[in-house]
């Protein structure tokens, strides 16, 4: 019987375009509540943003996973938090700078979402070609990290993809102490994460504290951020806009993003385990 339910936010739950999770979707959340069966976000986002992706209803973040997995909680409970440390990070800003790509470390206070600085000893190239975040998401640049340990940072970038990879790879080798990892298939950002911690850790870690198998946990993913989760748990789900990576380890598969096919997915989950079977898209 499933009695755990985590899902990606971004192109999973939520469409790419859409601010918040539909009312379905929050319907389906509480379909699960109802059936005493735990739901969390499992997110690049941090806990603040919470509140609008899901219209001010709390019931449906009380159990999560928030900056890929560095800060979990269950049911308000904070769990974990795992920080990445300034030195790491300043290598990461020195070395963008150093690249002949416009793409910029964020760094971000989990607290206030007007506080998100980009950090480049050359301001100029950010207001030459912004990110499409500036102004949005994004308002300031700093030339420096602060010797302190943040819970969120990424790579905001105005390139292409084929930029964003290369960027991503080479800093794995240069920064071999961080994770760098795609949030999305849409969106110009590359995740910056604790390289000991991830989004399957963290399911593991709500799962142990809830006391539940991870045989009794669906996950559902569709980037890169969320192979670890979904190569974790046996019944892991990819949604049809998946990346193909993802789509190969999952072991089930539903439709896309934009059909809305999370809360299908969840109703079912809901329905099924009353009348004590397995969902109908187990097969």
């Amino acid at each position: 019987m499933v009695k755990l339910v985590m899902a990606d936010l971004d192109d999973t739950l939520i469409p790419f375009g859409a601010d918040y999770a539909s009312a379905r979707a929050i319907s389906a959340i509480h379909s699960l509540l109802d059936a005493d069966i735990h739901f969390g976000p499992v997110t690049g986002r941090v806990p603040a943003t919470m509140e609008w992706m899901f219209r001010g209803d709390v019931a449906c973040y009380q159990t999560g996973a928030f900056a890929n997995g560095q800060i979990v909680t269950v049911d308000g409970k904070t769990i974990q938090r795992v920080m990445i440390s300034g030195e790491e990070l300043r290598k990461v800003a020195v070395s963008l700078d150093n690249m002949d790509i416009d793409a910029w470390l964020a760094v971000y206070n989990p607290e206030d979402l007007k506080d998100v600085n980009l950090v480049t000893r050359f301001p100029e190239r950010v207001k030459a070609n912004p990110p499409e975040t500036w102004g949005k998401s994004v308002f300031g640049i700093v030339s420096d990290v602060q010797d302190r340990e943040y819970l969120k940072a990424n790579i905001q970038c105005s390139c292409s993809r084929d930029q964003m990879i290369l960027i991503r790879d080479r800093l794995r080798e240069l920064v071999p102490g961080l994770s760098f990892v795609m949030p999305s298939m849409t969106a110009k950002v590359v995740d910056v994460n604790a390289g000991e911690w991830d989004k399957g850790d963290s399911v593991r870690l709500i799962a142990n504290y809830l006391g539940i198998s991870l045989e009794e946990v669906v996950v559902f993913g569709d980037s890169e951020n969320d192979l670890p989760m979904i190569e974790t748990v046996p019944n892991s789900v990819a949604v049809a806009n998946a990346d193909s990576d993802v789509s190969s380890a999952a072991r089930w598969h539903i439709a896309s993003a934009k059909d809305d096919a999370v809360a299908t997915a969840m109703l079912d989950i809901a329905r099924t385990s009353k009348e004590g079977m397995e969902p109908s898209f187990f097969q």
